[in-house]
């Protein structure tokens, strides 16, 4: 199991605010290995309770919250990682856990059973929790990523572009899909994660971003988005 303790800020911010920033990290920061020209494919299925607890949770703003979901970054790959994020006021707390293919698509399906094969006591909890609330898949996020690192305080900036998802084809592992957007093609979500503080160099590269912070996640922008298509 990996455990990650940190804060998180996300900014909406443009493609020609991204393509700058993209340039000033490019030549500071430590490219992530898995960057390509266009950064590297995520795709997540999110699960959630039959009354949308998490959702509603992170809506609401509530210091305490959570979301589980189970994550790729090729449909062609002999494994996932299951992943659960726990807020707790400015920090976040991310454990994962890497399951073979054929577990994972079980569990994808709402079948929790393989998660009683693993010996990490968070694979009990896992099970336990998405078992007794009743967890299910709800919804499938996709998105373009470039991210960059910093050794220091384990700093990481992400530029996430073409934000697609689905609630209708959850099919964590298929091939060809086909997604909607869930935000402006020409907008991007741009993620400073870091250990206590932000270095002041770090500072100074993001000192041209003047948004806001934003608080609505990738999960919400596609649950939210969905709920307005059927108004």
């Amino acid at each position: 199991m990996n455990t990650v303790m940190r804060q998180e800020k996300k900014y909406a911010i443009d493609i020609a605010e991204g393509s700058t920033l993209r340039s000033k990290l490019s030549r500071v920061m430590i490219p992530d290995k898995h960057n390509g020209p266009r950064g590297y494919t995520i795709r997540s299925l999110y699960f959630d309770t039959p009354d949308d607890s998490d959702y509603t949770d992170k809506i609401d703003g509530l210091e305490l919250r959570r979301k589980i979901r189970m994550r790729i970054y090729s449909p062609g790959q002999d494994f996932a990682m299951l992943e659960m994020k726990q807020k707790s006021g400015a920090y976040q707390l991310k454990r994962s856990l890497r399951m073979a293919r054929e577990d994972a698509e079980r569990v994808t399906r709402g079948d929790y059973s393989p998660l009683l094969g693993y010996e990490e006591p968070f694979a009990a909890e896992c099970y336990a929790l998405m078992s007794l609330r009743c967890y299910r898949p709800k919804v499938v996020v996709e998105y373009e990523r470039t991210a960059f690192l910093a050794r220091e305080n384990h700093i990481r900036i992400t530029l996430d572009s073409c934000i697609r998802a689905s609630e209708t084809d959850l099919r964590l592992f298929a091939g060809r899909t086909h997604y909607n957007p869930v935000m402006d093609e020409s907008g991007m979500v741009l993620e400073v994660k870091y250990n206590g503080f932000i270095l002041s160099y770090v500072k100074d590269l993001l000192g041209d971003i003047h948004r806001p912070e934003l608080s609505v996640s990738k999960y919400c922008l596609a649950r939210s988005a969905t709920r307005r298509s059927l108004r």
